[in-house]
């Protein structure tokens, strides 16, 4: 029997009340395809710990994880630690220490679901945005001068490698490939003035070697509108860190609530162990209610299992998401409806 070794990631806020259905849902399908898992969970690597130690993971942590054939990541941050601090402290050097320079984010408008976007309708809004993770805009180069005077000023530069670049676009070429042939790049460069025509032309060089996808670029500002004009034109869109995760989170509003989305963080030549987690953060406002909707994480879970090799068993899962919003009228509160965490995950485990 396969075996994976998953490392568990609760952190904070409802991260803590997504990831047991979403465990449940993967010791449910495993045994169904004949397989299964052994968890290591890390419950005190959040920002309490941070509060408490000043730290939010020990300094051990990546090689604590080095050895786990996938991550499973609930939440991170709370209102009383400043958002730089907890994502600098936990998720980047993640993403980072272990090359997941892909960030994945399917968006998908479910049969069930009401998108507030009038033209956003089931079985016709299906794409992905592939992120590149590691480097552009969050790059840890710059600086703050002069504190507390008034000629006071920040600094911040952007860092756009060709590897960099070349290897997320391949990622995005292939995907788009594998699928229906059609890839947007994310753009600025009528006003960024380096670095993203150097993105530009770095699309135009791999675009050549994917003869079978039709691809083209649009800015960042009209692309954002037409996410919410037109979004069933899309099929794989690529962009940058700052314009995949402005981009992601928009995409999710439009397929109706961003708590069934999901996200993957790839190390595509997996040397090192890919990581997997809701986009919905860790909502203070409703933690410790019981309502979390565990759809993104049990997404998540879906796409975690895709990586390590059980297409099928995705499937199973995301047919069971689809099936329980199409077939039932048991919704969370995001989705205008009244059940419990564990009321969703119930009906849910049901139809899988």
């Amino acid at each position: 029997m396969t075996h994976h070794r998953i490392a568990l990631i609760p952190g904070d806020g409802i991260g803590t009340e997504v990831l047991p259905p979403a465990r449940q849902v993967l010791d449910a399908v495993g045994r169904r395809h004949g397989f299964a898992f052994s968890y290591t969970s890390y419950d005190d690597w959040s920002c309490e710990r941070y509060l408490r130690e000043g730290a939010m993971m020990p300094p051990d942590g990546l090689d604590q994880l080095r050895d786990k054939d996938a991550i499973l990541l609930g939440a991170v941050g709370r209102p009383d630690v400043p958002d730089h601090v907890s994502l600098w402290g936990l998720l980047i050097p993640i993403r980072r220490g272990f090359r997941q320079y892909v960030n994945l984010r399917p968006v998908r408008v479910f049969e069930g679901i009401d998108s507030p976007v009038r033209g956003a309708t089931a079985g016709e809004v299906d794409f992905v945005v592939v992120r590149e993770n590691v480097e552009g805009e969050y790059s840890e180069i710059g600086g703050r001068l002069y504190r507390g005077l008034p000629e006071e000023a920040a600094v911040q530069e952007s860092i756009f490698t060709r590897a960099g670049v070349t290897r997320v676009l391949d990622h995005a070429f292939q995907l788009a490939a594998s699928r229906r042939g059609k890839l947007t790049s994310a753009t600025k460069s009528n006003g960024i003035v380096h670095t993203l025509p150097f993105w530009d032309e770095l699309v135009a060089e791999r675009g050549a070697a994917y003869p079978a996808v039709a691809w083209d670029q649009e800015h960042i500002d009209a692309l954002a509108a037409k996410f919410v004009l037109e979004p069933a034109r899309f099929d794989v869109v690529v962009g940058s860190n700052l314009f995949g995760d402005i981009l992601s989170d928009l995409a999710a509003a439009v397929a109706g609530s961003i708590g069934i989305a999901p996200a993957a963080n790839l190390n595509p030549e997996r040397e090192f162990p890919s990581m997997f987690e809701p986009v919905h953060g860790s909502a203070p406002d409703i933690a410790g209610r019981g309502i979390a909707n565990p759809l993104g994480a049990i997404w998540s879970a879906a796409m975690m299992l895709d990586h390590l090799g059980h297409p099928e068993a995705a499937k199973d899962v995301t047919d069971a998401i689809a099936a329980v919003l199409a077939k039932t009228d048991v919704r969370t509160p995001d989705l205008g409806g009244t059940a419990s965490t564990a009321e969703f995950s119930d009906a849910l485990l049901e139809l899988l």
